[in-house]
């Protein structure tokens, strides 16, 4: 059978539908085909799919994003939508395609790639690993936490976006792993799930320091989003949310990792949920080093180090960091690819590391990371200290 990997046509739109149809167990009407095909066509070149014999057999999607690591923006590439029909499973096209879109974020500068698996062990394969996992809320009414009236004014923008943008913007760089959400983003992906109200926090000064977005049903409030910058955000959104008591029974949210809800709480036993979410994977190494925003340090620190990553053979070989002052980098190739490295991983291990998922240390302590004591002090001194967090979906 001839096999190709190519860009999606307009003539293989419905085709690819179908296919993730019943991959993902969803049913698609006539008219939803056709919208469906409508906004394929707006991104026609992030759409993928392989062919045998002229027959689409495989296909997926990547879409060109922004993320936030360590308080800087990086580009990447969003693997989302692969299927494959059952026949043409185990015969390795996803490797192949996956291989190729990779192949086209390193030339567009995209240095990291994200997705979300069907199967962790799956994707692992090709070196993608762990980025985030969140914590899912079930509260009732009365676990709410108590809070008197505050200070500020709570409003329901007539332009929601243009309000809360900037709120959510300064919110995602405090945490590694969130998107860099465009306005069309906000529209198509945010502000796609339904009927949804938005209240927006003010405090005293006059300036909006937070956002929830949220929706009541059968007594249920479902928190799509709720976003803080301060302590005085924080109560003021609270105490909001509490005054919904005589219309809702249930309270139900997600937040990041570090989030404290059960400490503020009179009966902390309410219901939680630890949900592991998005892998990433590094594209390009040297690249992503170059970019990444290390720490300051007292002096100049050089470090080496062996990268193993089966998949991509870019990325195989002893890397030097010459690290200045100011936490900025020179990385590239070491001259000698066979000379020992202070530290020594796989391309999933230098991701989690990075991404800020995993701490050195802990990497060092399970078999991770080889390296020295002094090493894994360099390393945790340079990676900044940040939680992982994802709050979309694609």
């Amino acid at each position: 059978m001839e096999e190709i990997i190519r860009n999606l046509t307009p003539e293989d739109l419905e085709e690819s539908i179908m296919m993730g149809s019943f991959a993902f167990q969803y049913d698609v009407s006539e008219s939803d085909i056709e919208d469906r095909k409508a906004k394929m066509m707006l991104n026609l070149p992030h759409q993928w799919g392989c062919f045998l014999d002229g027959r689409l057999a495989a296909k997926m999607a990547v879409f060109d994003l922004e993320t936030w690591i360590a308080g800087k923006r990086f580009a990447m590439g969003g693997v989302a939508g692969v299927a494959t029909w059952p026949e043409y499973r185990r015969g390795g096209m996803v490797a192949r395609m996956l291989f190729r879109v990779l192949e086209k974020m390193k030339r567009n500068g995209q240095t990291i790639s994200y997705l979300h698996p069907f199967e962790y062990p799956f994707y692992r394969k090709y070196g993608w690993e762990m980025l985030t996992e969140y914590k899912r809320y079930e509260l009732d009414a009365s676990q709410l936490p108590s809070l008197p009236a505050q200070e500020g004014s709570v409003v329901r923008p007539k332009e929601p976006v243009s309000v809360i943008a900037g709120i959510y913007e300064k919110y995602a760089s405090r945490y590694s792993g969130t998107l860099a959400r465009s306005g069309e983003w906000w529209q198509d992906r945010v502000y796609n799930k339904g009927k949804v109200t938005t209240a927006v926090y003010v405090n005293p000064q006059g300036d909006a320091s937070g956002y929830i977005i949220y929706k009541v049903k059968d007594r249920i409030m479902s928190i799509q989003e709720l976003v803080w910058l301060d302590e005085q955000a924080w109560r003021g959104l609270w105490k909001f949310i509490a005054n919904h008591d005589s219309m809702m029974d249930k309270v139900k949210l997600q937040a990041p990792m570090d989030d404290r809800l059960p400490a503020r709480l009179g009966n902390p036993r309410c219901k939680q949920e630890t949900v592991p979410y998005f892998m990433a994977r590094i594209v390009d190494v040297p690249a992503f080093l170059n970019e990444y925003p290390f720490a300051a340090l007292s002096g100049q620190e050089g470090l080496t180090l062996r990268i193993e990553d089966s998949f991509l053979p870019w990325n195989n070989g002893v890397f030097r960091l010459d690290i200045a002052g100011d936490g900025t980098v020179r990385a590239g190739q070491a001259e000698e690819d066979g000379q020992d490295a202070d530290a020594v991983c796989d391309i999933q291990t230098l991701t989690t590391m990075l991404i800020g998922y995993q701490r050195p240390a802990f990497l060092q302590m399970t078999g991770k990371l080889q390296t020295d004591g002094r090493t894994i002090e360099l390393l945790e001194w340079l990676i900044p200290q940040q939680t992982t967090y994802l709050m979309d979906y694609f």
